[in-house]
């Protein structure tokens, strides 16, 4: 047993000096001295075994979200990598701070496609289509320090996002040893914090102008970096110009969805009238997402490259600016700097779209109204229980899948403004996300998660279960079961009528699954069985999973508001 500070011991002590709490990911051979670093400091940082490497960048991703710094996951070199690339890339879409460390074949092994060796410059390759921000191997110990600080500035700064750090195994087994002469061996750097990017005095007077020619603005909140901070002044925005907003896809707490001023989430499944009140806006202000395809509705609620309403783009990164869009102002800020100036912009006494504004809300408070659907399971009466009984800062997560659609619709978060984050969600549609982003809520936080997943969607990574098993994170999993990959049958539904094959699902008994991992299991077949289910969930000390059984037979009409919305944007023209 070593006693000596070797590199992964100084590599532990670096994530410690960034205020790293939790590190996620599975052990492998390659980084045995970071395993070792992390018993040695296990009084000040935690290290999360995961069952699955995509589980654990998962986990590392929500994490980020939950804390605004970079989410930590460490993994073994080859498969490990490929495995934790799923959430790699939802990071990279999603604008997530990340530091993927990922252990390496020895220096004299390499270049000789080494047991399980890879390319990681070429795999995580970072470009504006790539997976990470950066992607650096670290060979020379003494340097640990510079590329941990240079990894977590480059995921915070800008647009947050993934980095990799490639970790030779034998550069971390190396002593910290002093250098020539009286040098002193090399120590942590100093916590680094974002860089905050101020608009510019002369836009945000361009902006104001463009305010005042308006009759109909419309505001577009989302993307990665919001602070409470951020979210509060962003508030004080929309109420001193009496502003509708809108929130991106999948970023539903970034403003109040109680507010008077809240149009609704734009996204799948878009509100038609929230749709057409976008289209026939003459001045749209996206402060922070990147306007992708799933908040434009395919691009043509502002249609590229040139949108037919004044644009007003405000990002944190300069790449992302006219990339897709070409904008009638561009504003490079930080979200933190972009709603401070936005916030002390001075609005006349009067405005002339005040009528709009109300109207735009209206919209948004009709759409809460369900529609009659067949089948024993009322899920907008299910989601209006969710609502009922959840705390206020309840952190709700979800994967991909048309079941998604339902807490997105009638969930109503009380946003970011009012002190905690409450959604975790991939914007890259990337199914297995919502189990293991509730367990790392419930881990990291302390506060009670709850999951709303697909039968599909669980089966990506419901091995995670064991991990809130291990660490005593207590979530509730609202599994709805329809056999079935929900989405895709329904794009088959529609091109392919009647001829169904890739899709059906043959499940395991989900209720028995989650006691088998040390959760309570129950299944409902009756929305009136749900109440009662949910109460005794919130009174558990340990997690619970509840099975909504759906009939497959009407899963195409009961499960797709995305489709009911496509034939109503229709009817409206």
């Amino acid at each position: 047993m070593t006693t000596q500070r070797i590199g992964g011991h100084l590599l532990v002590e670096c994530l410690v000096a960034q205020g790293v709490t939790h590190a996620f990911g599975v052990p492998g051979e390659s980084f045995l001295a970071v395993l070792d670093g992390f018993h040695r400091h296990a009084d000040r940082i935690r290290f999360v075994i995961n069952r699955q490497e995509g589980g654990a960048a998962f986990m590392a991703d929500a994490h980020a979200r939950l804390t605004g710094r970079p989410g930590v996951c460490f993994v073994t070199r080859g498969p490990g990598a490929t495995n934790a690339s799923v959430g790699v890339h939802t990071a990279f879409q999603d604008s997530t701070p990340m530091v993927l460390f990922v252990g390496d074949v020895a220096s004299d092994t390499r270049d000789r496609e080494a047991f399980q060796e890879l390319d990681y410059g070429s795999f995580f390759g970072p470009s504006t289509r790539g997976m990470a921000k950066r992607v650096e191997r670290i060979d020379d110990v003494a340097r640990i320090p510079e590329y941990v600080a240079r990894a977590f500035a480059t995921a915070m700064n800008g647009r947050p996002g993934p980095v990799v750090l490639v970790l030779p195994e034998d550069m971390l087994a190396a002593p910290v040893a002093a250098g020539p002469g009286d040098t002193a061996p090399p120590q942590a750097l100093a916590r680094v914090e974002p860089v905050q990017a101020w608009s510019d005095p002369g836009a945000l007077r361009t902006l104001r102008t463009l305010l005042l020619e308006a009759r109909r603005p419309f505001v577009i909140a989302g993307g990665g970096g919001w602070t409470v901070q951020a979210a509060q002044a962003l508030e004080r925005f929309a109420e001193n110009w009496c502003l509708p907003v809108g929130n991106a896809f999948r970023f539903q707490d970034t403003f109040d969805n109680h507010h008077r001023l809240y149009a609704g989430d734009v996204g799948i499944g878009i509100n038609p009238r929230l749709a057409r009140r976008i289209q026939d806006s003459d001045l749209v202000i996206a402060i922070g997402p990147r306007l992708g395809e799933m908040t434009t509705g395919g691009y043509t609620l502002l249609r590229a490259p040139r949108p037919a309403q004044k644009l007003v783009h405000i990002h944190a990164s300069a790449e992302e600016l006219n990339r897709v869009y070409q904008a009638d102002l561009a504003i490079l800020a930080t979200m933190n700097a972009a709603a401070r100036s936005l916030e002390v912009l001075s609005a006349p006494p009067s405005l002339p779209w005040e009528a709009w504004t109300g109207d735009c809300h209206a919209d948004f408070l009709a759409n809460l109204q369900p529609q009659p659907l067949p089948g024993a399971i009322d899920m907008p009466a299910i989601v209006a229980l969710l609502q009922k009984h959840l705390p206020a800062d309840a952190v709700l997560t979800n994967g991909a899948g048309n079941f998604a659609s339902w807490v997105h619709r009638f969930f109503l978060h009380h946003g970011l403004a009012k002190g905690c984050k409450t959604q975790l969600a991939p914007t890259s549609g990337t199914m297995g996300y919502g189990v293991p982003a509730g367990i790392a809520a419930a881990i990291t936080t302390g506060r009670l998660a709850l999951t709303m997943a697909g039968d599909g969607d669980f089966l990506m990574n419901g091995q995670e279960l064991a991990t809130a098993a291990q660490y005593g994170a207590r979530t509730i999993i609202v599994l709805l079961n329809n056999g079935m990959f929900g989405t895709i049958r329904m794009h088959q539904e529609r091109e392919y009528p009647q001829r169904r094959i890739g899709t059906e699902l043959r499940n395991p008994d989900f209720v028995a699954l989650a006691q088998a991992y040390g959760y309570a299991g129950a299944r409902i077949t009756r929305t009136e069985e749900f109440e009662a289910q949910l109460l005794a969930a919130l009174s558990r000390e340990q997690g619970t999973l509840i099975e909504v059984m759906l009939d497959p037979e009407v899963i195409t009409t009961r499960q797709t508001l995305s489709s009911i919305t496509e034939a109503a944007l229709k009817r409206a023209g």
